[in-house]
């Protein structure tokens, strides 16, 4: 795709004109009703927005690709976007059957607040939006109150009280995605279950099959169909290890079983489970073990 076909929204001038946002109060921060919206972005042009964009909404009915993956709007729930992600809508959503809220600021908005330094080790800003939080009726109405107490006092005079008190605000909400993130990844036990089923799959099928390289969270992530950073989140509050940890124990487990009950050298081990210089297995397997390839070996 040509650089020109994309739409890059930079500024909240930019955001509030191609969405159709009533005129925005402050030049970095602006919040509406997502039914007080006159339209949304032009119909199937990749669309780039450079700001933090969050959305709460209930009863739309409109598709749209994010990170150029299908993502179905007919459910309720809350969805966070980081500067520089891709998004492509391909309907306009009926208008009146939507309900919510969206709310987008410049990083310039925050960037002298603590909230500034924190808000990229916010993990769901990077995830696909087919992770969306899906929130209960109180975790809805909590949202709810916040995003109202933005908006009133975005719409006030502005002065130099008004930055702080929304940025406040915009970090208390935030927390309580965090607490709602946990919350869901805890209670959607199915989903999980299968995903951990599938995410072993991956694991074992890979160690079974001739390797080129070690399998690394990208590649699970990917054939998992989603992010990286939830995938690793989700393992953690499943099993207590991230996707990484999970790789590395596989990993170990199936050396000790080619060291003891094969005459492979221990580069020849290495080779065949991935590495590509046999000294990174050798450090790895002494870290995990405290035991060389050789003493475990000589040792069992």
């Amino acid at each position: 795709m040509k650089n020109d076909e994309v739409i890059k929204i930079n500024t909240i001038k930019d955001f509030t004109e191609r969405l159709g946002c009533p005129p925005a109060n402050h030049p970095l921060i602006s919040i509406c009703r997502v039914a007080d919206l006159k339209e949304f972005v032009p119909i199937d042009k990749p669309v780039q927005l450079n700001l933090y964009f969050i959305v709460m909404k209930d009863g739309t009915n409109c598709t749209a690709k994010y990170g150029w993956r299908e993502y179905d709007f007919s459910k309720g729930a809350m969805s966070f976007f980081a500067p520089g992600q891709m998004h492509l809508w391909n309907e306009q959503p009926a208008q009146a059957s939507v309900d919510g809220w969206m709310l987008a600021f410049h990083p310039d908005f925050i960037r002298k607040y603590p909230l500034g330094a924190r808000i990229g080790k916010l993990k769901f800003f990077s995830y696909e939006t087919s992770e969306a939080l899906h929130i209960s009726d109180a975790e809805r109405a909590q949202a709810e109150g916040l995003m109202e107490g933005i908006q009133n006092e975005y719409q006030r005079n502005i002065d130099e009280h008004t930055q702080d008190i929304i940025v406040s605000q915009l970090d208390v909400l935030l927390n309580y995605a965090e607490r709602f993130y946990t919350r869901q990844f805890r209670t959607r036990n199915s989903v999980e279950a299968d995903v951990l089923t599938r995410f072993q799959s991956i694991l074992h099928t890979h160690f079974d099959s001739d390797k080129e390289k070690i399998i690394t969270a990208g590649d699970i992530a990917a054939e998992l169909g989603m992010s990286t950073h939830y995938l690793g989140d989700l393992l953690r509050n499943l099993t207590g290890m991230n996707t990484q940890q999970h790789i590395h124990a596989h990993l170990i487990e199936r050396a000790k079983s080619l060291l003891l009950t094969t005459t492979l050298s221990v580069n020849e081990i290495a080779f065949s489970l991935g590495f590509e210089y046999p000294q990174y297995f050798s450090r790895l397997f002494k870290s995990k073990t405290g035991q060389t390839p050789v003493e475990f070996r000589n040792v069992n």
